[in-house]
């Protein structure tokens, strides 16, 4: 598989898993969201702001140290940010119209679209064995999904898919970023371009601010905690050592994770087809993997 800068590193498959992990998180914590769906994604990024920056002060050394050819305008942080906004604000929505499992799965079709891009903007070529690896995904990923599409939630599905669309445009920004920027630098820059729009956009749609309990609280630091700081910096560390592609189809393992934490907390039982179709995605997981270690075909 090739892609343009990509650096090994022993730790980056490891760092990607548990990123996708600490991400599955989210729809749950936006479930127990006391607030609307924009507001919620505000407060994701809003509660991150100050760990991300504090964390950004730490590492100024290895930020300011960037030989001053892989130094870009901020114009591309900007664009990251702004499609990480727009991936937020309609998937938080997704969630309010279908299950959980539903919007999580559909959300991370995103591999299509990543591989797409790739192909299309920077040359990104893939192996035989990575394209059955991707069917093999969304195969397991459909056996997810029709076992509980209904008309009712097409709307919200619809919405699902239109995040895998704006992830895809994220993945692909982030995984060129790395190239220049370290995780922390990407991290925050985005964080408050995207915390920016996403409050304007819940002012504007009239959504309430204000959590009613402390569990609406809790529930926002946890968003902000969990699925962003851990888990979106562990995948932006990822992607400045593995194929955007193959980043893009490990991350699958977020809404089998989501799936079966649904399941445990808000009785959305899992049935038979969805359980293979888990296997499934977790075999084109390893599949990938595989792939992404044999030569290019």
């Amino acid at each position: 598989m090739g892609s343009y800068g990509v650096k090994p590193n022993p730790y980056a498959f490891i760092a990607l898993l548990l990123g996708a992990v600490g991400i599955a998180f989210a729809p749950i914590f936006v479930r127990l969201s006391e607030v609307g769906p924009s507001a919620t994604a505000f407060y994701r990024l809003g509660f991150a702001v100050p760990l991300l920056g504090a964390w950004l002060w730490t590492s100024r050394p290895a930020t300011s140290s960037l030989p001053k050819e892989q130094r870009v305008t901020g114009l591309p942080l900007i664009s990251a940010g702004c499609f990480f906004a727009a991936d937020l604000a309609v998937w938080h929505w997704s969630i309010q119209f279908t299950s959980v499992a539903n919007a999580t799965l559909l959300a991370n079709f995103a591999p299509i679209f990543v591989v797409l891009g790739g192909w299309l903007l920077f040359g990104e070529t893939v192996s035989r064995w990575f394209l059955v690896a991707i069917a093999l995904v969304l195969l397991g990923a459909t056996l997810l999904v029709s076992a509980s599409i209904d008309t009712q939630h097409l709307f919200g599905d619809a919405l699902g898919l239109l995040t895998a669309i704006f992830y895809a445009g994220y993945i692909l920004s982030v995984a060129r970023l790395r190239l220049h920027f370290p995780t922390a630098t990407i991290a925050f820059a985005s964080s408050i371009v995207g915390a920016t729009i996403l409050f304007f956009v819940a002012w504007l749609s009239g959504e309430g601010f204000l959590p009613m309990t402390m569990t609406g609280w809790l529930s926002l630091v946890g968003l902000a905690c969990i699925s962003q700081v851990i888990g979106q910096s562990l995948i932006m560390f990822a992607l400045a050592h593995l194929p955007s592609a193959f980043a893009s189809v490990s991350l699958l393992l977020q809404p089998v994770t989501a799936a079966i934490l649904a399941w445990r907390l808000f009785g959305e039982a899992l049935t038979l087809q969805q359980g293979f179709g888990s296997v499934i995605v977790l075999a084109g997981i390893v599949l990938a993997r595989w792939s992404d270690r044999k030569p290019v075909s």
